[in-house]
């Protein structure tokens, strides 16, 4: 017997309802703020990844040859892939753009709890606007969200500057080394890649750093940062919008293209793989052919962020079981037409069961029976049941559409 390919999973009805109510509820809230939905190819050019990224992302990614030779790979992320076509499509639209998506990612990595091969993830870009206030309205999104969909979770903020204003003296590739190990959290690879340095001044002012959450603390161990004022502003508009948030200063974002804020939300009952999102300011476009435009965004895990949800109940969404004899079926087909044009969900007999069959059926996958006999085919009446409470009366269509509308939204 076939299976589906490892790290993939399929996903039964229930399982599914569940999903897209948070979906429409990370939906909704993105559309107050003003975004608006794109969507680009599920496979690109694989420069488009490694140009960002570098030639080691490729054992990280689903990466082939088309019949033409030309060398492709199913998207590991979407970022890359919306500024390209800010490029193609969309460089004299007017600033700034507000986009979101939804859509699957893929990468090639041993499949583990909340971590798979086939994963999806709901993005914001934000690109155009180099100020405070975009910093600080992206973060305000971000945790609107998450907050919408019920997960519990902490947000943390930071600032690369700090960071880099400390390691400014190295080595350009002894800098990447560094913040791959403040973005992978290995303090010990960092201690013992410094003390090879004979930097230990420097390991203890980096830990300092990461294990500090006041501000004021942060300056004077980085010293004065380039972007002081504007994130201050931002950290100042975050509390006037009470969002819930720590600073850290320990994040640091594994790829050059982040410039300045980053953020990071992690959700409380995942173990190590926890984290749920992650953003930040950044330039990408002039890396791909645009102009150099200032960027901020971010993307929830949204796999992650089910499984920290557990198992989501459906809202209550009544169901009518359309229950007729051989005599009835003609006046059946019109009033599952009524019913279904009332936004209610609405199944009929397929299988040629006898009346009592159809009862028993409907029992198991609807909240009410509708039934429709000669008698009701001949009287324009219906016989309604609740199938909860086995409650059965006559009345006419619209009385009975109304009760079905009043158990629950239709």
């Amino acid at each position: 017997m076939l299976q589906k390919p490892r790290g993939t999973r399929d996903f039964l009805p229930d399982e599914m309802e569940g999903r897209r109510a948070v979906e429409m509820k990370l939906r909704e809230v993105a559309r107050c703020y003003g975004y608006r939905e794109v969507c680009t190819p599920e496979f690109e050019d694989l420069e488009l990844f490694t140009m960002r990224s570098g030639e080691g992302i490729i054992e990280e990614m689903y990466v082939f040859e088309d019949k033409g030779g030309r060398k492709l790979a199913l998207r590991p992320e979407i970022t890359a892939a919306v500024i390209r076509m800010y490029i193609n499509e969309a460089k004299v639209a007017p600033k700034p753009l507000r986009w979101c998506y939804f859509a699957d990612c893929f990468r090639y990595e041993r499949p583990q709890k909340g971590r798979y091969r086939q994963f999806w993830q709901f993005g914001v870009e934000l690109i155009g606007a180099d100020t405070a206030a975009a910093d600080a309205e992206t973060i305000m999104l971000a945790s609107d969200m998450l907050n919408a969909t019920g997960v519990t979770y902490e947000l943390k903020v930071g600032h690369l500057s700090f960071m880099k204003n400390l390691v400014k003296d190295l080595e350009p590739a002894m800098q990447r080394r560094v913040r791959a190990h403040l973005d992978k959290k290995d303090y010990e690879g960092l201690n013992a890649t410094l003390e090879s340095l004979n930097r230990t001044d420097l390991a203890a002012s980096l830990t300092a750093l990461v294990n500090t959450r006041d501000l004021v603390e942060a300056f004077e161990i980085a010293g004065a940062i380039p972007e002081k004022e504007r994130f201050e502003q931002t950290i100042k508009s975050l509390d006037a919008a009470g969002v819930k948030y720590s600073l850290n200063f320990g994040i640091a974002r594994g790829l050059d293209y982040y410039t300045g804020m980053v953020f990071e939300g992690f959700a409380e009952n995942l173990g190590a793989e926890n984290q749920i999102l992650g953003g930040g300011t950044y330039r990408l476009a002039h890396l791909f052919g645009g102009d150099d435009v200032a960027s901020c965004g971010f993307a929830i895990g949204f796999d992650r962020v089910m499984v920290s949800l557990g198992d989501i109940k459906s809202a209550i969404v009544p169901v009518v079981g359309l229950v007729c004899t051989s005599e009835g079926r003609t006046r059946a087909l019109v009033v599952a037409k009524a019913l279904r044009d009332a936004g209610i969900r609405t199944e009929m007999d397929l299988m040629g069961r006898g009346l009592g069959a159809q009862l028993a059926h409907a029992a198991k996958t609807a909240n009410f029976a509708i039934v429709i006999g000669q008698r009701e085919a001949e009287s324009g009446q219906v016989t309604i049941k609740n199938l909860l409470t086995a409650e059965q009366k006559t009345v006419d269509l619209a009385a009975a559409i109304a009760e079905v509308r009043a158990f629950g939204p239709g």
